[in-house]
């Protein structure tokens, strides 16, 4: 399991189990191994925001995760700056892949994707309690070609 590793060089100082959470969590999105936010997250989490029904804590995530891996197989995370306060976390990573199954209703296109998040965490204890998040989703659909692009705009 090849699981994304936050950079030695980031966050010196984030708890070992605190960055074990965010590789966790992360791990969880970018391998098949959807069950390592078990380990991350509280029963609780708060994701913000929701996806539409989705549910608190781990088992509202894990659907979401295994959802993205269907549609990108090899989705890779490369975290690249993790910001870290005494209780919170902010990481900029990027997510690749190719699109190969159905994604939030458009056909796989069989196109590799490239897009950047954005994402805010607080802990208690050890597990990540709430996120705040923001993804590039203007541009992976783009990328997928589920939004046009705007007459006289650069390709």
């Amino acid at each position: 399991m090849d699981i994304a590793r936050i950079p030695p060089t980031e966050a010196a100082g984030l708890s070992p189990g605190r960055r074990l959470a965010l590789e966790h969590f992360y791990g969880g999105l970018s391998t098949d191994e959807v069950d390592l936010v078990d380990l991350a997250l509280t029963p609780d989490w708060q994701d913000i925001p929701p996806m539409p029904g989705q549910m608190p804590g781990p088992r509202g995530i894990k659907p979401i995760f295994r959802m993205l891996r269907e549609a990108i197989p090899d989705l890779a995370v490369e975290i690249h700056d993790v910001l870290a306060g005494p209780d919170r976390a902010a990481v900029r990573l990027t997510a690749t892949g190719t699109h190969l199954g159905p994604l939030f209703g458009v056909p796989a296109g069989g196109r590799r994707i490239s897009f950047a998040m954005h994402e805010f965490h607080r802990f208690e204890g050890e597990r990540i309690a709430v996120t705040h998040h923001m993804e590039d989703l203007f541009g992976l659909f783009r990328q997928i070609g589920a939004w046009p692009l705007m007459e006289g705009a650069a390709a």
